[in-house]
């Protein structure tokens, strides 16, 4: 999820305890929401509106997900979608899509910067970290520090990542045990406060989100031309999925795991959830990336998706190799941003990488009223 505002400035460390520069004041002040978020001002009046979705659009949770089959899907799709223009008419269906991955900015005042090495890597609410305190020999807790903030570190006697790493996921174990921390994957995320910067530690992926980390991905727009018209392939979750369970989805997508370059998780996805060959995945093209902030409950996503284009073969046909899809349609893209723009059938991100696609294949044009407040509004976040 971009805005460029950074959310991981530098501290200072001073006589074994953490000293923040004098700079920082406003960040960790009672303000500090408005430095986190910059408020989407720049919406027009138009698009703030709220619309009133059809009678057969389904509620965002994902426990409705499995209420809907391939044929409402395809009967949605076909309203009003015969042409490029038609998806480009109304963008305010678009943009509740962009506004539910970015939830509860008015809550950023409820969370404390979690500090590694003198740099914010992200930010833990301040319910959560009653769990915390348990573990004093792990947390180290700030209050009222020199700029008049709180904050949570690990104690200095790890001072290796891989030390952090042992003793952080001792605790996950214990809390994810005790249910606190639901879905453990077994699947470690670098902690860093940037992209290109070094891990600090690893950490649970289902945990990333109670810590405020900043989190990565690749999401594959797959798609076929054929007599002039594009179009996507649409997967469909599988009822076992632990999130997002039967929600359509990319044909490739996946998080961005410790140790592996993003062309590589490319490859590796596109393997394991369409059976694409690394001959054809090496074609997909890096086009931009989207991200969104996204508060829920003790949850705090900072996500940032790197996003890529696949032209496919007319003849191909995705086959699912690990049991997350439930099945694979190829649809037109005009409906497409129809299902988009009228439901909530899609997993939400996904939703974000695909209007992207929408605004670079010419479905949206600049014609449309809204229509760079809408393209700002796919990149709302740290871009780090």
């Amino acid at each position: 999820t971009y805005l460029c505002v950074c959310l991981s400035p530098p501290l200072k460390m001073a006589c074994g305890f953490c000293s923040l520069r004098p700079t920082l004041t406003s960040l960790f002040s009672s303000s500090h929401a408005l430095a986190l978020a910059p408020t989407p001002h720049w919406r027009s009046s138009s698009l703030r509106v709220s619309r009133a979705l059809s009678a057969t659009t389904l509620p965002i949770s994902s426990s409705s997900s499995s209420f809907f089959t391939w044929d409402d899907v395809f009967e949605i799709g076909r309203k009003e979608s015969a042409s490029p223009q038609n998806a480009s008419s109304d963008l305010t269906g678009f943009l509740e899509k962009i506004d539910r991955c970015n939830r509860g900015s008015e809550k950023l005042v409820e969370f404390i910067p979690f500090v590694i090495e003198e740099q914010i890597v992200g930010y833990i609410h301040k319910g959560f970290t009653e769990y915390l305190r348990e573990f004093h020999d792990t947390f180290t807790f700030s209050k009222n520090g020199c700029v008049g903030g709180d904050y949570v570190t690990l104690s200095l006697m790890f001072e290796k990542p891989e030390d952090r790493t042992r003793a952080v996921a001792d605790v996950i174990k214990i809390l994810g045990d005790k249910g606190i921390l639901p879905g453990i994957r077994n699947e470690l995320y670098p902690v860093k406060p940037s992209f290109n910067a070094p891990a600090v530690f690893s950490l649970e992926r289902a945990a990333a989100p109670y810590f405020g980390l900043k989190g990565y991905g690749v999401h594959m727009n797959g798609y076929v031309e054929r007599d002039g018209q594009k179009s996507l392939w649409i997967g469909k979750r599988s009822l076992t999925k632990s999130t997002y369970p039967g929600m359509l989805d990319h044909l490739v997508a996946g998080g961005l795991p410790h140790g592996i370059s993003c062309g590589d998780n490319l490859v590796k996805e596109c393997d394991e959830e369409a059976g694409i060959s690394k001959v054809i995945a090496d074609r997909a093209i890096p086009v931009g990336a989207v991200s969104y902030m996204d508060i829920d409950q003790y949850c705090f996503k900072r996500d940032v998706l790197f996003c890529y284009d696949l032209k496919l073969p007319e003849d191909f046909v995705p086959i699912n190799q690990d049991g997350e899809v439930e099945s694979f349609k190829l649809i037109p893209v005009a409906q497409v941003a129809n299902v988009i723009r009228e439901t909530s059938f899609f997993k939400a991100n996904c939703s974000l990488v695909i209007i992207d696609f929408l605004f670079r294949h010419g479905f949206i044009r600049p014609e449309s009223s809204g229509y760079l407040d809408l393209y700002r509004s796919l990149r709302n976040g740290d871009c780090s």
